[in-house]
């Protein structure tokens, strides 16, 4: 057997192999023993064709079929003769063969490519805190009070507690209106903070029986071009907001607290636990991205395409028969996140690199804690998940990057910068 490695990237290489008819005919020999149990011949017993008979009337038929097979065994005795890891699903890209002679093939796979690991430890970055203030415990308790609250008929919109039903028409760029681009009784909450500031702003001190406009711009990665809306106002009604009294406190926390004192104090504890949990998870991927700007390196298609399989699996498993949308391109999707699952790899392919060099490993003791944790919150007997975890590699996956980040965070040099109430809404 003849074999030639040609590097066509630093991640990608192709093997050219020559097999030679005595070492294929072994191979052959095989695939014949393998059919002989299902070759019927009139006047032998299934299964006890003499294999001289096997050879002759199907000997050609069984080494095509064949030839897939061999190519990927000799593929990988070839890997493993010179220690080569490939990763990924190769490629036969060529394929030569004639009947008692040889079979040549040619394979492309992909390989790791060598990290030459930088500056990973006094990463300098900012941490942006946010602190809770009793704006912040207000709106929330305000919030909770409009879905408690009640509505009585107004004539014209005087502040926020309000909400209005109109009839939505879209207009071309002329103002003429567009067929078929009309919705009716569609229901505005002014206090609703996902309504746009464009719809809110028309809205404002309308009238019952007034028609507004409202034009809103494309906003960054949205792809539809600049809208601009009619509102027929139909209905006018004003939201009354009761007191946050023990009545409502106890139907919000299903009896575990009755004061409005006590409420006020635990959803203050609730939104800085939420804050915190922000600001540390925005602190691991600023950590993330500044680790991975700083390296640059080749990355294998083949994980690209891993991580790209992963997004339209995530987006099959949310529909109820894990099928993708109807109209769905999937070309164009693999296009617009390519650049995301090229920074996956990057970090994935650097966070082994860096736990290799920190000797940072995922111990069974660790996979036995997220098991005893991960039960009570998933209600699943705690060995059953144990074996799961020990045989998938997702938990271990899960672990180590929680083990690297802290030790990045540990490392770094951080500064601490408040973050402004208009950067989160």
């Amino acid at each position: 057997m003849q074999v030639q490695i040609t590097t066509v990237s630093p991640v990608r290489y192709e093997a050219d192999i020559d097999v030679s008819p005595e070492e294929l005919q072994l191979h052959f020999d095989t695939a014949y023993e393998k059919f002989r149990p299902k070759a019927e011949i009139k006047g032998f017993r299934k299964g006890k064709v003499p294999i001289v008979m096997v050879k002759k009337l199907y000997g050609e038929a069984i080494e095509h079929d064949a030839l897939d097979t061999i190519a990927g065994d000799v593929y990988k005795q070839v890997m493993e003769e010179r220690n080569i890891r490939p990763i990924g699903r190769p490629a036969i890209v060529d394929m030569d063969f004639k009947r008692g002679e040889r079979l040549r093939f040619k394979v492309a796979y992909d390989v790791k490519p060598e990290i030459t690991l930088g500056a990973y430890q006094g990463i300098a970055i900012d941490r942006f805190v946010r602190t809770v203030t009793d704006e912040d415990v207000r709106e929330e308790i305000d919030q909770i009070r409009r879905v408690n609250g009640s509505t009585t008929p107004a004539e014209v919109v005087t502040d926020d507690e309000h909400a209005v039903v109109a009839d939505v028409q879209e207009l071309d760029a002329t103002g003429t209106p567009l067929i078929g681009k009309k919705s009716e009784n569609i229901r505005f909450v002014l206090s609703d903070p996902t309504l746009s500031a464009e719809i809110r702003g028309a809205l404002r001190n309308a009238r019952v029986g007034d028609t507004c406009r409202a034009d809103i711009p494309t906003t960054e990665g949205e792809p539809h071009p600049p809208r601009s809306l009619s509102l027929a106002v139909k209905t006018v009604e004003k939201i009354i907001l009761p007191e946050l009294d023990e009545t409502i406190v106890k139907k919000v926390t299903g009896n575990k607290l009755g004061s409005p004192e006590e409420f006020r104090n635990s959803l203050r504890s609730d939104l800085e636990r939420y804050w915190h949990e922000q600001t540390e998870q925005r602190l691991a991927n600023d950590i993330a991205n500044e680790v991975v700007r700083m390296h640059e390196f080749p990355v294998p298609d083949s994980i690209v395409e891993t991580f790209l399989d992963a997004f339209l699996d995530d987006v099959r498993g949310r529909s109820r028969d894990r099928q993708l949308p109807a109209g769905f391109d999937e070309q164009k999707f693999r296009e617009g996140n390519r650049a995301y699952a090229v920074w996956q790899a990057k970090w994935m392919l650097l966070k082994e690199r860096i736990a290799e060099r920190e000797n940072v490993t995922v111990s069974d003791e660790d996979l036995d804690r997220a098991a005893s944790a991960d039960a009570v919150r998933m209600g699943i007997e705690k060995n059953r998940l144990l074996q799961y975890y020990r045989s998938s590699g997702g938990a271990s996956e899960k672990i180590l990057t929680e083990k690297i980040t802290a030790f990045l965070r540990e490392n770094a040099r951080i500064t601490d910068k408040p973050l402004e109430h208009h950067q989160h809404h």
